[in-house]
Parts: C-alpha cells; structure tokens; sequence
C-alpha cells in the first residue's frame, strides 16, 4: 500500500507549478484537460489565442494553481503558464526602452492589461497623444508598444503606446517642416478648440487656425465653424521655423468677398441682409458670408430720435436697407434704413412756410421751452422766450402743459438740421410797439399785484403788461419790507412815472397817485436821476403828458 501510494500522481504534482496536461475536450467555453487526477481540469476558451490552434489529444503545458476545488476538480490555466514561460524571456531579452508587440486585453482601473507574452499594464495616459474616454474601443487589437519600466521583484511591465506615437510624429514634424512652404494646402485634423481658435494636427504637426481666419464672416467662437475631430482642409499662411510653429487658413481656401464689393453693392441700391449685432450706436447686418455693413442709428428714422437700435432691429431679423456708400479698403458697408423712405422733412418748407399759423399737440417741456408736434414725426420748438410779450416766463410749465393743443406761429425752419421754430406771443401784436402812447408817463393807471420781491412789487395791467413799483415808490416814508404794505391779488392804484422801451420796463409810483403836476415834475425827475442810463422826456412833455392823462380820464368817465 506504501509503495502504492508513493507512485500516486498527487505526490509528484505540485501547485503553482507548470505541469504537462492532454486535451481531451473542446468544448464553446472551455477546454477539459487531463493532468493524471481522478478528475479532469477545466480551461475557458478566452485563455487560447486561438481556439482552432489546439486539438483533442494535443499536449499542453498549464500551471495548476489548486490540487482540487470543494468539487475535487484542479483549477488550471493555460494564460499562466505561458505568462510565467514568457517572463523568462522577458526578462532576457525586452529592456526598458525596447518594443514589443502585444495586444490589449481587458480595462482595469487606471488603463488597459496588454498582453506580450505576459500581462503588461498601459496607464491611461499612455494609451494615446490625448488620453481617451472610452478604453473598450481598444480591447482585442494589437498594436506596438515601448517598455518603459520592468520590476522584477514584483513581476510587473509597464508599456507605453503615447511615446512610439510622439516619436513618430516628431519624425513626421521634422520631415514637414523641411518641406512645408506657405500656401501649401493640408488635410488636418481639428485637435483642440481654444476661445481665440482651434489647434489642428496636419499628421505630427500641429497648426494653429485663428479665429479670424477661419471664416470672411464674423466669429464670435470656432465652434461655430468646426467641430472637435472633423478633418478639415487649410491653407498655410504662415511658418516660424524658429519656433517650429505653422500658421493655418480656413477662409483663405476661398475667394474673398470683398475683391468685388464694389460692384455687387453699388452705392443707392437696395440690399437684403440679417441683423447680426445690435450695439449702442447702430447694427450689423451680414449681407452674406464675410460682408456685413452698419446701419447708424441717426440713419433708421427720418422722424424719430432712436435711443436704442434695438428698439427698431432685433438680432436674426431679415431686413431690406440702401447702400450710402463702401470701403473696400477697410471692409466697410454704410447702410441706411430711413433711405427707403421719403424724407418728411423735404416737404417742411413747403407744409410749414414762415409766418404760417399752425396747430399742435405739446409733446414735451423742457427748461428751455416745449417741442409740439405738428404731424407724425415732425415737431416744432417753442422757445421760452417765444411764449410771451409781457410776461417773464422763468419755467415754460408754468403756462404750457404736455398734451395741451396750441396754435403757434412758424418763426424759422431748418430742413438740414430738421428745426422748426415756432412763436405763441407772434400770435398777438407786441403791445410795447406803443407802449409810451398807452402808458404815457404820469398817467394813473390801476393793477393787480402779481409779485412782491425783496425791492419792489411787480403790477399786472392791462393786456398783461407787468410795471413795477419799487421799494422807494411804494410810500412816502421808508418802507422796510414791501410785503409789510401790499399784498398778492390786491388791486393798486399808481402813476407812471418811467418807461423803457427797449428793456420793456414800466416804473409806477403808489405814492406819487396823489400828487399835484408840481410834485409829480419833482419825482419824476428824480426817479430820472436814478435810472440815468434811460433817456426821460423834457418837463414840458411830461406836463402835457400829464394833462393829455388826466383829459383821456376825464373823457372815459364821460362816456361811461
């Protein structure tokens, strides 16, 4: 029994061991092998290169990794055993820094299992010039691989695919800057999309195509133009051999549309485009790939002061414009759409002649004076100094009000900087043509109080015709305050004892109402004194004045 037992196949097998096994059964997903145990092994198919390369009967080599599992079957493996074979001889002849070829297996955490006799691990990194997303496009092709780091205590192999691929390609960079020259046509391969534009691989020589030379259009980011990976076909126009850097062209593959601008958009012709940009000051409108032109803002309206473009164009909107005028030199196109449509303003003189009395809508006051409307889009101003004779209008709303109707008269129209000035007082005669006739000095007039100021009190009266009483003619003592003497809306009597024509000024005296012709000669003169600057009538003047007053006063009571 002894001697039997020492001739026992277990005893002379060993795990972790490479042992010679016959094939006995081939089978879709393993292999059945038997190594001399009362029970045969079982190898999946995936362990053979080559399923069709071994046959019932052949004998392999497997490495017995377990006598016999809980089901008494040993576990075997014929990719061990070529592994632990093969790394003999990778350890005798592959360096680091030597190639082999191998074939890619599975994924695991951080790159790919190569196998080259042995398994080799292939960081992420290494797989290619950029490191990829998707690693199962890899599994099961073999390519070249460099061997870039051997541990043989640990029995690891790290290779590298990216510096074979590196290596060529700076063979390839050095071979196309030698013979590369500027307006060659290349085939590349968009590589990466930067914000200013897009690296492109001309096959181991990278090109940078620029945004402004991807297309005659504008361009507001590449990937308007190109995607990441299309092949793409460029114009070299430019090479620093220094630097080893190319410059590429993508618009410069076609004719510019500029060479005959000119004559495809003579000046005065009607163009179609579409609204590319709206800015402060005007928009773009693309005419066609690589040709826009600007409508200005002052050229979208005849009538209508535009503040903002985009309260006219909006961006994608299709519009029809004129052509005023174009630079080929520096690729502009002026373009106008108020061209399209009659000037308003060329009838103005015609419509609005001066003198001509018109009829409005108050559309704004300002501080200056008020714009009426006259029609759609044609307006008039009337100054504050146009508003009236008499009065001294500080602020236009203290008489004139947004929406009210007026009727004014036409003072002056200016088609070129489109003005028209317009007059409420020309409405009426001037009544300071004859003011010395109405208001002849001495004579006593009544009025309202208008307004009282620290030296005086502004008197309304007839016809709006303001005078003014100062402080030293309100009575016969000192007045200190004027305030103190009259009051607002009350009524006054007074005499006239100054006119200045040209100022349109009329000085009265409450304290002179009573006086006799001697004192009024006497106040009168020195109020003349007073205002020397003024030329007074002689005293014979003002006694006739005076009695020519007191005879129209007299007649009036009579007639009444």
């Amino acid at each position: 029994m002894e001697e039997l037992l020492s001739q026992h196949p277990i005893k002379t097998l060993k795990q972790e061991t490479i042992i010679p096994g016959t094939v006995t059964e081939i089978r879709d997903h393993c292999v059945k092998v038997d190594i001399g145990l009362k029970a045969e092994g079982l190898i999946p198919s995936s362990e053979f290169g080559d399923i069709n390369a071994i046959s019932v009967g052949e004998e392999i080599e497997v490495f017995l990794e377990k006598l016999e599992d809980k089901n008494g079957i040993p576990i075997l493996s014929f990719d061990k055993a070529e592994q632990q074979k093969n790394w003999t001889l990778i350890i005798e002849n592959c360096q680091e820094g030597s190639v082999i070829t191998g074939r890619i297996k599975s994924k695991i955490k951080g790159g790919l299992i190569v196998n080259i006799g042995v398994d080799a691990f292939l960081p992420v990194s290494q797989i290619d010039i950029q490191a990829p997303r998707d690693l199962d496009q890899y599994i099961g092709k073999t390519y070249d691989f460099k061997i870039v780091k051997v541990n043989r205590d640990r029995r690891n192999v790290v290779v590298s695919r990216r510096e074979l691929i590196e290596e060529e390609r700076q063979l390839k960079r050095q071979n196309l800057l030698a013979t590369i020259k500027v307006g060659d046509m290349r085939r590349g391969v968009v590589k990466n999309i930067m914000d200013y534009g897009v690296f492109v691989d001309l096959d181991g020589l990278d090109g940078l195509l620029h945004i402004t030379d991807m297309s005659w259009k504008r361009v507001s980011h590449p990937t308007e133009i190109v995607s990441l990976g299309e092949a793409i076909d460029v114009m070299v126009i430019g090479i620093d051999l220094d630097r080893g850097r190319v410059s590429l062209g993508l618009k410069q593959t076609k004719s510019n549309p500029w060479e005959d601008a000119v004559q495809r958009y003579p000046i005065g012709s009607r163009v179609k485009g579409k609204v590319v940009n709206v800015i402060h000051y005007g928009a773009f409108i693309e005419l066609e790939e690589g040709v826009e032109g600007l409508i200005h803002v002052t050229e979208m309206s005849w009538t209508k002061r535009i503040v903002k473009p985009t309260e006219v164009l909006k961006v994608g909107e299709e519009i029809e414009a004129a052509v005023l005028g174009i630079d080929k030199e520096n690729q502009k196109v002026s373009l106008s759409l108020r061209q399209l449509e009659e000037n308003p303003w060329a009838m103005v003189r015609h419509n609005y002649p001066v003198g001509a009395h018109v009829h409005g809508i108050i559309r704004n006051v300002t501080a200056y004076g008020a714009f009426v409307e006259l029609e759609e889009g044609i307006d008039g101003m009337i100054h504050v100094s146009d508003i009236s004779w008499t009065k001294h209008v500080v602020s236009p709303s203290e008489v004139l009000k947004k929406g009210e109707k007026i009727d004014a008269v036409v003072l002056d129209v200016d088609t070129e900087q489109q003005r028209i000035s317009l007059g409420i007082k020309q409405l009426k005669t001037d009544p300071w043509e004859q003011i010395e006739m109405r208001f002849p000095i001495g004579k006593l007039v009544k009025g309202t109080v208008r307004k009282v100021t620290s030296y005086g009190a502004f008197i309304e009266l007839e016809d709006g015709i303001d005078g003014l009483v100062h402080i030293s003619q309100i009575g016969e003592g000192r007045v200190e305050k004027v305030g103190s003497v009259v009051k607002l809306g009350e009524e006054i009597t007074a005499r006239v004892i100054r006119v200045e024509h040209e100022e349109r000024r009329i000085g009265l005296s409450m304290k002179a109402a009573n006086y006799d012709a001697d004192e009024l000669e006497a106040e009168v003169r020195t109020s003349s004194k007073l205002h020397s600057d003024q030329e007074m009538n002689s005293l014979s003047d003002i006694f006739n004045q005076f009695e020519k007053a007191n005879a129209s006063s007299s007649q009036a009571n009579d007639q009444e």
